[in-house]
């Protein structure tokens, strides 16, 4: 499962997945997403907020995954990675590739840290 909120006025993405992300999380956080960007030009950051990444369900779930970056990535401005998971470093060096979004991974307790790195004008 993938919880995840929009704050405002910011336009920060949260993300906090819970278990092993589904095809179904993407197609609601899409249309949640789609909506929002409707009304405003972009969103000001992507916050990823997971002790370790949990996977996912199957196939499905990596292919919307991939689908959900690819038609959003240009609309982010900053990710940050808040883990400890041992995947983080890679993670982080692969997004590099995939989007245009500033990126910085910070560890899993320092939440408050990485979202004031995203208010930053």
């Amino acid at each position: 499962m993938l919880d995840y909120t929009i704050m405002q006025p910011e336009g920060i993405l949260v993300l906090e997945p819970t278990s092993r992300l589904k095809k179904e999380d993407f197609v609601r956080l899409s249309a949640s997403v789609d909506a929002y960007l409707a009304e405003h030009d972009d969103l000001g950051g992507v916050l990823i907020h997971s002790e370790s990444f949990p996977g996912w369900e199957s196939l499905a779930g990596l292919a919307a995954h991939i689908r959900f970056v690819r038609d959003h990535q240009q609309k982010i401005q900053r990710l940050a990675l808040v883990t400890n998971s041992p995947v983080a470093p890679v993670a982080e060096a692969l997004a590099k590739y995939f989007i245009a979004a500033e990126i910085k991974r910070f560890a899993f307790a320092d939440y408050d840290q990485a979202l004031a790195w995203l208010k930053l004008p």
